[in-house]
Protein backbone atom coordinates (compact mmCIF):
# COMPACT_ATOMS: atom_id res chain seq x y z
CA UNK A 1 0.00 0.00 0.00
CA UNK A 2 2.09 2.94 -1.11
CA UNK A 3 1.90 6.18 1.76
CA UNK A 4 0.80 9.35 -0.05
CA UNK A 5 2.66 12.50 0.39
CA UNK A 6 5.38 14.75 -1.17
CA UNK A 7 8.31 13.16 1.89
CA UNK A 8 7.81 9.55 0.51
CA UNK A 9 7.44 10.72 -2.97
CA UNK A 10 10.80 12.28 -3.16
CA UNK A 11 12.48 9.18 -1.33
CA UNK A 12 11.26 6.74 -4.14
CA UNK A 13 12.51 9.12 -6.36
CA UNK A 14 16.09 9.61 -4.42
CA UNK A 15 16.14 5.70 -4.27
CA UNK A 16 15.75 5.39 -8.23
CA UNK A 17 19.04 7.50 -8.86
CA UNK A 18 22.66 8.17 -7.76
CA UNK A 19 21.11 11.03 -5.65
CA UNK A 20 23.99 11.93 -3.70
CA UNK A 21 26.69 11.72 -6.21
CA UNK A 22 24.55 14.13 -8.98
CA UNK A 23 24.22 16.26 -5.93
CA UNK A 24 27.59 16.16 -4.94
CA UNK A 25 28.79 16.73 -8.61
CA UNK A 26 26.60 19.68 -9.34
CA UNK A 27 27.89 21.00 -5.87
CA UNK A 28 31.24 20.75 -6.78
CA UNK A 29 30.15 22.84 -10.34
CA UNK A 30 28.57 25.63 -8.31
CA UNK A 31 31.47 26.01 -5.77
CA UNK A 32 34.02 26.31 -8.50
CA UNK A 33 31.55 28.87 -10.35
CA UNK A 34 31.38 31.18 -7.28
CA UNK A 35 35.20 30.36 -6.73
CA UNK A 36 35.42 32.47 -10.38
CA UNK A 37 33.54 35.45 -9.05
CA UNK A 38 35.75 35.81 -6.07
CA UNK A 39 36.99 39.06 -5.28
CA UNK A 40 40.77 39.53 -6.42
CA UNK A 41 42.34 39.94 -3.27
CA UNK A 42 40.71 35.97 -2.85
CA UNK A 43 42.04 34.57 -6.62
CA UNK A 44 44.56 32.73 -7.24
CA UNK A 45 45.53 32.94 -10.94
CA UNK A 46 46.67 29.44 -12.39
CA UNK A 47 45.79 28.20 -15.72
CA UNK A 48 43.95 29.15 -18.27
CA UNK A 49 41.39 32.08 -17.36
CA UNK A 50 39.58 32.73 -20.20
CA UNK A 51 36.60 30.42 -21.66
CA UNK A 52 38.17 27.32 -20.38
CA UNK A 53 37.46 28.66 -16.28
CA UNK A 54 33.59 28.64 -16.53
CA UNK A 55 33.15 25.98 -19.48
CA UNK A 56 34.20 23.53 -16.62
CA UNK A 57 32.36 24.00 -13.61
CA UNK A 58 29.62 24.47 -16.34
CA UNK A 59 29.85 20.98 -17.68
CA UNK A 60 30.30 19.90 -13.94
CA UNK A 61 27.13 21.23 -12.99
CA UNK A 62 25.07 19.74 -15.95
CA UNK A 63 26.88 16.62 -15.05
CA UNK A 64 25.51 16.17 -11.99
CA UNK A 65 21.99 17.41 -12.84
CA UNK A 66 21.99 15.02 -15.73
CA UNK A 67 23.01 12.21 -13.36
CA UNK A 68 20.12 12.79 -11.16
CA UNK A 69 17.34 13.17 -13.81
CA UNK A 70 18.95 10.58 -16.64
CA UNK A 71 20.54 7.87 -14.05
CA UNK A 72 20.47 5.32 -17.07
CA UNK A 73 23.64 6.86 -18.39
CA UNK A 74 25.20 7.35 -15.09
CA UNK A 75 28.08 6.38 -16.17
CA UNK A 76 29.07 8.49 -19.41
CA UNK A 77 28.17 11.28 -17.13
CA UNK A 78 30.38 10.59 -14.01
CA UNK A 79 33.32 9.52 -16.20
CA UNK A 80 32.67 13.05 -17.78
CA UNK A 81 32.33 14.64 -14.48
CA UNK A 82 35.57 13.46 -13.23
CA UNK A 83 37.77 14.54 -16.10
CA UNK A 84 36.16 17.92 -15.60
CA UNK A 85 36.60 18.37 -12.02
CA UNK A 86 40.21 17.49 -12.28
CA UNK A 87 40.72 19.46 -15.54
CA UNK A 88 38.93 22.75 -13.36
CA UNK A 89 42.77 22.20 -11.18
CA UNK A 90 44.44 24.07 -13.94
CA UNK A 91 41.70 26.55 -14.81
CA UNK A 92 39.61 27.00 -12.19
CA UNK A 93 41.48 29.06 -9.00
CA UNK A 94 43.38 25.17 -8.08
CA UNK A 95 39.25 23.49 -8.49
CA UNK A 96 37.61 25.90 -5.87
CA UNK A 97 40.30 25.83 -3.60
CA UNK A 98 40.53 22.23 -4.07
CA UNK A 99 36.72 22.04 -2.53
CA UNK A 100 34.93 22.42 -5.50
CA UNK A 101 37.31 19.54 -6.84
CA UNK A 102 36.83 17.00 -4.01
CA UNK A 103 33.29 17.56 -4.23
CA UNK A 104 33.26 17.04 -8.07
CA UNK A 105 35.30 13.55 -7.88
CA UNK A 106 33.97 12.52 -4.82
CA UNK A 107 30.10 12.87 -6.58
CA UNK A 108 31.48 11.18 -10.01
CA UNK A 109 32.69 8.53 -7.82
CA UNK A 110 29.37 7.96 -5.81
CA UNK A 111 27.89 8.08 -9.08
CA UNK A 112 29.80 5.86 -10.67
CA UNK A 113 29.38 2.78 -8.30
CA UNK A 114 25.96 3.17 -7.29
CA UNK A 115 24.02 -0.01 -8.83
CA UNK A 116 20.06 0.56 -9.86
CA UNK A 117 19.32 -2.97 -9.29
CA UNK A 118 20.46 -3.60 -5.96
CA UNK A 119 18.23 -4.74 -2.62
CA UNK A 120 18.16 -2.75 0.71
CA UNK A 121 20.98 -3.39 3.03
CA UNK A 122 19.95 -5.27 6.11
CA UNK A 123 21.24 -4.08 9.38
CA UNK A 124 23.56 -6.04 11.35
CA UNK A 125 20.46 -6.08 14.02
CA UNK A 126 17.62 -6.87 12.25
CA UNK A 127 19.83 -10.22 11.07
CA UNK A 128 21.01 -11.09 14.22
CA UNK A 129 16.86 -10.83 15.43
CA UNK A 130 15.78 -12.80 12.55
CA UNK A 131 18.17 -15.75 13.04
CA UNK A 132 16.88 -15.89 16.73
CA UNK A 133 13.89 -16.26 15.26
CA UNK A 134 14.55 -18.83 13.32
CA UNK A 135 16.27 -20.91 16.06
CA UNK A 136 13.20 -20.31 18.00
CA UNK A 137 11.30 -21.73 15.77
CA UNK A 138 13.66 -24.70 14.88
CA UNK A 139 14.24 -26.12 18.75
CA UNK A 140 10.53 -26.79 19.39
CA UNK A 141 10.47 -28.57 16.04
CA UNK A 142 13.86 -30.75 16.70
CA UNK A 143 11.98 -31.68 19.55
CA UNK A 144 9.20 -32.91 18.10
CA UNK A 145 11.33 -34.89 15.50
CA UNK A 146 13.07 -36.45 18.59
CA UNK A 147 9.85 -37.77 20.52
CA UNK A 148 8.20 -39.47 17.55
CA UNK A 149 11.57 -41.48 16.38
Amino acid sequence: MPREGVRPAFRQWRAARPFWGGLLLALGGVEVLLTLKASLDVIVHVGMQGLAGYLLPVVMLLCGVLVLFNPAQRLFYSVIGVLVSLGTWLTSNLGGFFIGLLLGVTGSCLAFGWLPDQEPRVSRRRRRKEARATKAVARPLEREAGRTA
